[in-house]
């Protein structure tokens, strides 16, 4: 499970702000919320990030699947460049390197790892794990003039000749030692059980944050197959009040409507694709509709039922993405999802972005350090982040409205939107 993880000079984010899964010290929802690990941490499953348009919500999503990236898909070439900006409202940051750290948890055992880059290469990388004493597992340097990786593991690990100078030549100054670890041979139990961690962690409901689109429907069609997680699903949509009473893997040839539109498609590629069907039951009589005919409030529920599935019944720890959360659901079925996944999740985390203010003033649901702020309002319009829990007694207290506070501009994250006029 994800500690905290750290980011500076990123997107919009220019200072270094930290988002803490750790729990506070209130025992507010603490059956639902908090996760007691082997380490004595007590970490939340859930991180809600609020805040105005273009203030950085999403950057903080981007920085997760930047790094996954990164360690799980290292680049081939030396010349390709790392997929991210640095921020840009400002003459130095640009030339400047961007720095991310994250602190988590591995099969009952604390690692930290950071990592310093610019677009062109990584420039230093270090890992530590806590078991329960500090042990350095490596910290990396590059070269920078003749684009060499120079790694020095940690006095405690025993590592041969061979294997350093075979792990160096194959980490690209553009990769991570994770990166090059991937294309070796060789072994080492530490970097492997930092590499599955990261495999573990990604589900997004955005797919191009993690699946291709084939791979997203092919996750899909097994969930559909599988008669446990097809009833998990279908419980959900149930729920909802979609009137749904069944789904079904359908060719996609057997679908003439799709075929008209799709003439040049060769056959073999339409009899090997799939799309569901939605059987609904309305009084006494059952219709079948494609997913095409269906609003766009029931394939989000259908997504987020498959990811839900995915985080409640998968033993190892999973991380799901979400931007924009409350898109195309009514708030009742917002909560709702949210509060299935409290109350049924054992060891996974969903961190999301969300512009839904209800969630400002529902303590029956929500903890104040559950709920992050992204604010842009300061002279180099760069994302600051902090959590309700930072604010002391004489901003926010029990009592607080924390609604109120936020549109009284307390909790900052408001919008500065001017006046209605416009000059024609």
């Amino acid at each position: 499970m994800i500690i905290n993880f750290s980011v500076q000079n990123f997107g919009s984010i220019k200072d270094k702000q930290t988002l803490s899964f750790e729990a506070d010290k209130s025992t507010h929802l603490e059956d639902i919320y908090v996760i007691k690990t082997e380490t004595g941490h007590r970490l939340l499953k859930l991180g809600l990030i609020y805040g105005a348009n273009a203030s950085g919500k999403t950057t903080v999503l981007h920085v997760l699947h930047f790094l996954i990236t990164i360690v799980l898909f290292p680049k081939e070439k030396k010349t390709d460049e790392l997929d991210f900006n640095p921020f840009l409202f400002d003459e130095n940051t640009p030339n400047s390197n961007s720095y991310i750290s994250i602190e988590f948890i591995q099969n009952g055992i604390r690692y930290y790892y950071e990592i310093v880059f610019f677009k062109k290469a990584i420039v230093n990388e270090s890992l530590i794990k806590y078991d329960p004493k500090k042990t350095i597992i490596f910290n990396r340097k590059s070269d920078i003039k003749n684009q060499f990786t120079e790694i020095k593991f940690g006095d405690k690990l025993k590592i041969d000749k061979t294997f350093k100078k075979t792990l160096e030549s194959n980490t690209l100054w553009n990769n991570t030692v994770f990166g090059g670890f991937l294309k070796t041979n060789i072994d080492l139990g530490e970097l492997k059980e930092v590499i599955d961690w990261f495999a573990n962690l990604p589900y997004s409901i955005e797919h191009q944050l993690l699946f291709n689109n084939q791979d997203y429907f092919q996750y899909l069609k097994d969930a559909v197959e599988d008669k446990d997680s097809k009833n998990f699903m279908l419980s959900i949509l149930q729920k909802a009040d979609f009137n749904i009473s069944n789904l079904y893997n359908v060719p996609l040839e057997k679908n003439l409507q799709l075929i008209n539109h799709t003439k040049k498609i060769d056959k073999k590629i339409l009899e090997e694709h799939y799309h569901i069907e939605f059987e609904h039951k309305v009084g006494n009589k059952k219709f079948t509709l494609p997913s095409e005919l269906q609003s766009n409030g029931t394939l989000r529920v259908l997504d987020l039922s498959f990811y839900l599935w995915l985080l409640v019944s998968t033993p190892q720890y999973s991380l799901l993405l979400i931007d924009e959360l409350e898109l195309a659901l009514h708030p009742d079925l917002y909560l709702h999802i949210l509060t299935t996944f409290l109350m049924n999740s054992n060891n996974s985390q969903i961190l999301a972005t969300t512009h839904n203010r209800e969630i400002l003033n529902n303590k029956d649901i929500f903890r104040d350090d559950a709920i992050w702020i992204t604010d842009k309002n300061n002279p180099d319009c760069a994302t600051e982040l902090y959590s309700l829990a930072d604010f002391d007694s004489s901003v926010i207290r029990d009592t607080t409205n924390r609604l109120n506070a936020y549109k009284s501009g307390k909790l900052g994250g408001v919008p500065n939107l001017g006046d209605y006029y416009i000059d024609l």
